[in-house]
């Protein structure tokens, strides 16, 4: 089921499942992005008119790097924790959606020189921006930019949503950010779209709630797997006439994928002679993913010398803004110990069984230096919002690992 399809059917019948949030929401909140879903925007968005893209003096393409270089800066502005994840190699199963990638580029590539050649301006910007494909060269490129800026970066052994999505379950991240709704199918807790939209267009992040999702469909999980393949994904071809609410009639109908099959009119609805769904549904429930002990997530200052080498020297930025972006960044390390308050007030729920104490008496002091951020809650708060500065200029927040509160509560017996 295609984004529209997907957000449209969870509007229809699961609209308290998706909810509008501001930007600054995700104050102190870690979120895991789709790395290469984020580059295609930059190349087909920014810089870009026409057949004309931003390019460097060698004639190099530098939209990814203008886009993802001020897109980050946004988020960190904002006291987000940013985690980049890069895909890997491509599952068997979706050699054949690429393989309908590749054609439909090569048509638009086709009618773009038609419509070049009759001048049609309108025909030219649509069909140029459907010729993008991100290289690796340009992953490549954003992995050392964002590795420069201290951000840290994931390589996905496989696909990068399932692997957002694993961070998300283990409790590394918030949420997953994409514009690629299998995230849900693989079963991210969290998901929001238009994260990386620019500030221009105004949009509100939408968030998405797998649990409430599954709640208000009144499906289990394995079902909502059912639901999305059956109405078309990226590993399993659809059955032409079986779009999302055929689709979750048919599971609530039936239960499962095996048993719609069973029952299906034949003669209304053609099953092709392939179709994958066991492999697909394998595919979503046993994703290939990197183990928990092989990820880090390392926030660090910048290096400065390199960003001005890459950036500056190498891709012809501007040399003031990038110089202003880095010292900002370095103060945002100074002030990576803020939080959200709610996590910082958060109870912690105690089980044992009650025992007689003796009156203590409680003070505020500050914690030893010496305490390691693992004693704490996985998002500290603090009380105090970053200021958020124009132009090219960073939040003062990037992130620490041993980051901590600038007080907290301690008791001591009489």
């Amino acid at each position: 089921m295609g984004i529209k399809g997907l957000t449209k059917l969870l509007a229809d019948k699961a609209p308290k499942a998706m909810k509008e949030q501001k930007f600054e929401s995700y104050f102190g909140r870690k979120i895991a992005i789709d790395a290469s879903m984020s580059i295609y925007q930059f190349l087909i968005v920014v810089g870009r008119s026409g057949t004309k893209m931003l390019t460097n003096e060698a004639g190099e393409v530098t939209s990814h790097l203008q886009g993802m270089f001020t897109r980050t800066i946004r988020l960190l502005e904002a006291g987000m924790k940013p985690i980049y994840v890069f895909d890997g190699q491509p599952p068997d199963l979706k050699k054949q959606e690429l393989k309908k990638r590749y054609s439909k580029r090569a048509d638009a590539t086709e009618e773009l020189a038609a419509a070049v050649e009759t001048g049609n301006k309108e025909d030219i910007e649509k069909f140029s921006k459907r010729t993008v494909k991100v290289s690796r060269q340009h992953n490549e490129d954003c992995k050392r930019l964002l590795k420069l800026m201290g951000v840290p970066v994931i390589e996905a052994p496989s696909e990068a949503e399932a692997q957002c999505v694993a961070l998300c379950k283990l409790g590394k991240v918030y949420a997953v950010a994409s514009e690629d709704m299998d995230s849900l199918t693989f079963g991210a807790p969290r998901f929001l779209r238009h994260l990386m939209d620019p500030s221009s267009r105004k949009v509100s992040v939408m968030e998405f709630e797998v649990a409430k999702i599954l709640e208000e469909l009144n499906l289990t999980m394995d079902q909502f797997i059912d639901l999305c393949i059956l109405s078309g994904c990226d590993y399993c071809g659809n059955i032409r006439g079986i779009g999302g609410q055929t689709a979750l009639k048919l599971i609530r109908q039936h239960g499962s994928i095996e048993t719609v099959l069973e029952n299906i009119n034949k003669e209304m609805y053609q099953i092709p002679a392939e179709w994958p769904y066991q492999e697909a549904q394998r595919l979503f429930k046993e994703p290939v993913v990197k183990d928990e002990e092989q990820l880090e997530l390392n926030w660090s200052a910048p290096d400065e010398e390199g960003l001005i080498t890459f950036l500056v020297n190498e891709n012809g930025f501007n040399s003031d803004r990038v110089t202003k972006a880095i010292e900002k960044i370095k103060v945002a390390k100074n002030k990576s110990s803020q939080g959200r308050l709610e996590s910082f007030f958060k109870p912690v729920a105690n089980t044992s069984v009650p025992v007689k104490r003796k009156e203590s008496k409680c003070v505020l002091r500050s914690p030893k230096p010496a305490m390691k951020f693992k004693m704490f809650s996985p998002q500290i708060s603090n009380c105090f919002m970053s200021k958020v500065i124009g132009g090219l200029g960073l939040p003062a927040y990037l992130g620490s690992k041993h980051s901590m509160p600038l007080a907290k509560g301690v008791c001591f017996g009489a």
